[in-house]
């Protein structure tokens, strides 16, 4: 008997201590692994929200780069079309500027031409009254005959 006494005995032992595991220490080491999962799925979910946020900033990095390359490319269509303006601007100051250089350079040729004619006929006149003299050997009076000079000159 002292052997099912025994094993009674291991019998009552076990369960007491299966009763006292059951009560008291299983529920916190439950608990404990309850709370872990929770971190662990709290820590996904929001890893996967993470992704997700990542996500959309790199679409709207990715939209904010197109719209800065088309603000650019803009700009500088609207920088080459001012250019072009400032060339033909150039372009037609620098014309009118040489037409009026041109249209000044006529009216001073005119004007010397003008006046080298004046000249030559002033010589003209003076040769005529020289080759008068020379022919007819005698001095002609420019004072007194200055109105056939002055014709003489209209006619030159």
């Amino acid at each position: 008997m002292n052997l099912n006494a025994t094993l009674f005995a291991q019998f009552v032992v076990f369960f007491v201590l299966a009763g006292f595991t059951m009560k008291f220490v299983w529920p916190p080491l439950m608990k404990a692994l309850d709370e872990r999962a929770e971190k662990i799925a709290n820590g996904l979910a929001a890893a996967e929200k993470g992704k997700a946020e990542m996500a959309a900033a790199e679409k709207r990095v990715q939209a904010e780069l197109a719209g800065a390359k088309d603000e650019g490319l803009k700009r500088i269509g609207d920088a080459e079309k001012r250019a072009a303006a400032i060339i033909e601007e150039a372009k037609k100051t620098a014309s009118d500027e040489a037409a009026r250089i041109i249209a000044a350079a006529k009216a001073d040729a005119e004007q010397q031409v003008t006046q080298a004619r004046e000249t030559l006929r002033g010589q003209v006149a003076t040769l005529a009254v020289a080759g008068a003299e020379q022919i007819l050997k005698r001095e002609v009076n420019a004072a007194a005959h200055a109105d056939l000079l002055n014709q003489l000159k209209a006619e030159l």
